[in-house]
């Protein structure tokens, strides 16, 4: 008797285990097929540098350097130079003629931000930062006032 008692038993578990496969297996993946996909992000996310400019295309940054003072790794190095009349960069009497981020030492601490006075730097929403030199990993102007598009959604409070 025994013998059929420890059947039905093993065989109870059996379906059990089949249960909780059959299950896993119906529920849709946990995983996103990324970069296809976009990914679902936190509406306070931080990413990617970001140099903003005004709409009429004229740059935010004047040059006046506060985010690299604020910065408490020394990721951002600038350069100011002044505007003339023939060539004008922003709307002030300077601009940045050389804007750069280290991503390797930036901590993404948004103090940069919080010391723009003209809301030029931002960080975006861009999650990409991986990259195969080293050299790849400082953005320049040019880098930061054309930034890629993010294949991003925001994430909606549950």
């Amino acid at each position: 008797m025994s013998g059929l008692k420890e059947l039905v038993e093993s065989t109870q578990q059996l379906a059990q285990a089949m249960k909780i496969t059959l299950k896993a297996a119906i529920e849709p993946p946990l995983t996103v097929e990324s970069p296809v996909e976009p990914i679902a992000v936190y509406p306070r996310f931080r990413g990617r540098h970001e140099l903003r400019r005004y709409e009429n295309g004229m740059e935010r940054c004047i040059g006046c350097a506060l985010c690299e003072a604020a910065c408490p790794t020394g990721a951002i190095h600038v350069e100011a130079a002044e505007n003339t009349e023939e060539e004008r960069h922003s709307p002030g009497e300077r601009y940045a003629k050389v804007y750069e981020v280290n991503l390797l030492r930036c901590i993404l601490c948004r103090d940069c931000v919080r010391a723009c006075p003209t809301e030029a730097i931002i960080l975006g929403r861009n999650y990409a930062l991986a990259n195969y030199h080293r050299q790849d990993f400082i953005l320049t102007k040019e880098d930061l006032l054309n930034p890629p598009e993010p294949n991003v959604i925001i994430r909606v409070k549950e």
